[in-house]
């Protein structure tokens, strides 16, 4: 009953939360440069002046009241029995209510979204996104998207064009309606996502409650998944299918949904090493001799590898796409910031190397960095696959372990690409001191962005203050249970044990 009365704070705070970043989205979120909602309403001055301002405080009011609701509903979590069924039931509650008010919200924290309608459209008016930036088609999406990426060609696969096709035409030009079809998308990525952690982290014997606070009632996943609309949402969620699928030993079945999820976006393809080690398992035993595991390994990672390819390569043909995509998985270098180490590291050496010689500029330091990361990169990756094969569980961390070397090491990491990690981080037993680590960073990335996009990341005073705030809220949600459940733990140890019958 306690639970139940407790629930109500999270539930209803991150609720208002949520409605108040909705209504703030349309002045401070990534509005639209020309049209939009504010426009046909007549209410123009919400984007700016005095307006924007109010759009501002209710917005980050907003982000700050949903990251107190989330601790909140963590710490009735972690007070009580996180492998409760009414645990479980919060967090779903939670969930429903904190999406519920998003639905209709402007994007926020990126303009993404506005570039996969322009991508679909060229790939509609008979341009090659992989070629080709989105000046060569001119027209009303075009100015919505972001300066930065008009002559940048696009990393995702032939899924995310078609799907980007397909909204525009059935909806034509029309932004607004194109961004309600990438909502529901989003929606459907992200439900897809909710049902399946649950499903692991039973099948592995972790806290249900515990996976779905971490890995989806996040606010890095809700504000960037719901919020921004980015395709990470829909290939998260295909990932988790694939991998409910291979805990319950349909392995060919667990393979198809991720290898549709990299036709997404090639970053599903890190799970699939994985799938091989659990299937591998499921056909050998510590009894079956060397040459026999050899051979066994070689057929499961062949028929794996061969049902990947023919996968993609149908997608891409129903698709009227082409294969310029994997020439383009580096991604783009013109995304600096220190949540890639390159960038980190370049920034921290650069002026010293310019006390010594005024043409090591911070590109000099950023060349090498990279390159030196992407073999880091490669070597961590082969040691995750290698070193978590031992059970389906280490399977499971093996897969968070790659995923955080990745995007640890790759040359461009931005807030959403971590979803693939927060999803899987949980769903096999972590200890605390992990769980405490990812609750803090959780915060301090959700503070770190603004509704436009922009991120706070090089402001030191901001980043000293949300690092001050993350580590207080941890530090309260992870302190031993309060006086009254430590009293009632105390009172059911030293009350007496009836008699024994007769």
């Amino acid at each position: 009953m306690a639970l139940r009365f407790s629930a109500l704070r999270p539930v209803t705070l991150g609720a208002a939360a949520t409605a108040l970043i909705a209504v703030g989205s349309f002045g401070a979120g990534a509005t639209r440069n020309r049209g939009g909602v504010l426009r046909s309403l007549g209410l123009d001055f919400f984007s700016y002046g005095h307006g924007a301002g109010i759009a501002n405080t209710l917005l980050w009011l907003g982000i700050i009241l949903l990251v107190s609701a989330w601790v909140l509903a963590g710490r009735a979590v972690l007070s009580r029995r996180p492998d409760s069924a009414d645990s479980l039931r919060l967090i779903r509650r939670c969930l429903v209510a904190w999406i519920a008010p998003l639905v209709l919200a402007a994007p926020i924290l990126s303009r993404d979204v506005y570039s996969y309608l322009m991508q679909g459209a060229m790939l509609r008016d008979g341009f090659d996104p992989y070629t080709q930036g989105a000046a060569i088609n001119p027209g009303p999406m075009l100015l919505e998207v972001s300066h930065d990426w008009r002559n940048t060609t696009t990393p995702y696969g032939p899924l995310h064009l078609w799907i980007g096709e397909g909204i525009t035409r059935i909806m034509g030009d029309n932004i607004t309606a194109g961004l309600l079809l990438y909502k529901v998308l989003s929606i459907l990525g992200f439900a897809a996502m909710a049902w399946s952690i649950p499903l692991l982290a039973r099948s592995l014997g972790a806290s249900p409650a515990l996976a779905l606070w971490i890995g989806a009632a996040n606010p890095v996943m809700l504000l960037h998944l719901v919020g921004g609309m980015h395709n990470e949402s829909m290939m998260v969620g295909l990932v988790g299918v694939g991998l409910v699928c291979a805990t319950h030993h349909r392995y060919g079945a667990a393979i198809f949904f991720i290898a549709v999820a990299v036709s997404l976006k090639a970053t599903a393809a890190f799970t699939l090493p994985f799938v091989v080690w659990m299937a591998l398992r499921r056909h050998t035993t510590a009894a079956t001799s060397l040459p026999r595991r050899v051979g066994a390994f070689l057929t499961i990672a062949a028929l794996g590898a061969a049902l990947t390819v023919a996968v993609v390569a149908a997608i891409t043909w129903a698709s009227r796409s082409s294969w310029g995509w994997l020439a383009e998985i580096s991604g783009n270098s013109k995304v600096i910031n220190p949540l890639a180490l390159p960038s980190l590291l370049a920034g921290v050496v650069t002026d010293f190397l310019l006390l010594f010689d005024g043409s090591l500029t911070f590109n000099v330091p950023l060349g090498f960095l990279r390159s030196a990361s992407m073999l880091c990169m490669a070597l961590g990756l082969v040691a995750a696959w290698w070193l978590f094969r031992s059970s389906a569980a280490q399977a499971m961390r093996g897969i968070a372990v790659a995923y955080c070397v990745a995007f640890l090491f790759n040359s461009v990491t931005l807030p959403w690409y971590y979803a693939s990690l927060l999803s899987i981080l949980a769903v096999a037993p972590i200890p605390r001191w992990a769980l405490g680590w990812a609750t803090g960073l959780s915060i301090v990335v959700t503070l770190a962005f603004t509704g436009s996009g922009n991120h706070q990341l090089y402001n030191p005073a901001w980043m000293l203050c949300s690092a001050l705030a993350a580590w207080a809220l941890t530090s309260w949600l992870m302190c031993p249970l309060d006086r009254e459940t430590r009293e009632e733990s105390a009172a059911e140890a030293t009350a007496p044990s009836p008699a024994p019958a007769a």
